[in-house]
């Protein structure tokens, strides 16, 4: 693939180049990203490369969905890089707009999502979907895409902006990406850079665990007997446990005893980083 890569920084170059393709008759998909460019991003940039003619990407580290505490000022940024990488990957444009471009002066509107933000990161993290689905919903808005594709290792908010979709009639296929992993198992995050080497090493259980507990309840037992298990594993691990549930792969609804299909999603502090994961129930591979 190409390294050169268009980048432009406005609404209105955005649409214009994407009706000059749509002019050829040609299909356009959008992977979102808030830059921090790793093999999982370019996995999405390959899959959108497969489904449509044309792959726009985007970078924006959107403020509305850190909270007061939270790492937005550390957040990784490096444009040049990551344009460099989108390129390898297929993007043919990327869409790069900065914090006035995308909220302008009197900007008050946002987007909420009942029930599906309303547990796990949702409830850990106020406010963080409602920043989640307000930017991807002008981001889908902005360009138009007829694919947009988001990894599954975020599972809850793939969710989420595929009821999004539904429920605003915004016309857009939105497509899941599998979750790319170190060969250790480690689910590719930009937040692994903040690891300290020690904690690199542990961070790997992180996988194991859920897998075993998937196992686990696909052989039978209660999800509780299995996720207790995973837990003690990963305390003793050193792992601070945020949340560790088994839940309905499409509402995300509570489930209990023996489940013949679930997805069980996992966060946890190893140090001060917050590692996300999860897996589904019969585990794949």
């Amino acid at each position: 693939m190409s390294t050169e890569i268009e980048i432009v920084r406005t609404v209105a170059d955005l649409r214009a180049q994407v009706a000059a393709w749509r002019a050829n008759g040609e299909t356009v998909a959008m992977v979102p990203t808030m830059g921090a460019i790793h093999e999982g991003h370019m996995s999405l940039v390959r899959h959108a490369k497969s489904l449509a003619d044309r792959v726009v990407s985007s970078i924006f580290v959107n403020p509305l969905q850190f909270g007061p505490s939270e790492d937005f000022e550390a957040y990784p940024r490096g444009e040049a890089r990551d344009a460099e990488l989108l390129a390898e990957a297929g993007a043919e444009l990327l869409y790069a707009p900065n914090a006035r471009e995308m909220y302008p002066d009197g900007f008050s509107t946002t987007v909420h999502v009942a029930d599906l933000t309303e547990g796990l990161c949702g409830a850990s993290r106020p406010d963080h979907f409602d920043g989640v689905a307000t930017v991807v919903a002008k981001l889908l808005l902005q360009c138009g895409p007829d694919i947009a594709i988001f990894g599954e290792k975020d599972y809850q908010q793939l969710l989420v902006i595929k009821r999004l979709v539904r429920d605003l009639n915004i016309p857009v296929e939105i497509v899941g990406g599998a979750i790319v992993r170190e060969s250790d198992g480690l689910a590719l995050s930009s937040r692994n850079a903040y690891l300290l080497d020690a904690e690199r090493e542990t961070a790997p259980l992180l996988r194991a665990a859920i897998h075993q507990a998937a196992q686990q309840m696909a052989a039978g037992d209660a999800s509780e007997a299995a996720l207790k298990n995973a837990r003690a594993a990963l305390e003793a691990a050193g792992f601070r446990v945020d949340y560790l549930e088994a839940r309905d792969p499409q509402t995300l609804a509570p489930l209990s005893g023996t489940v013949s299909s679930a997805r069980i999603l996992v966060a946890a502090f190893l140090g001060k980083t917050r590692l996300i994961d999860n897996m589904s129930v019969p585990p794949q591979g």
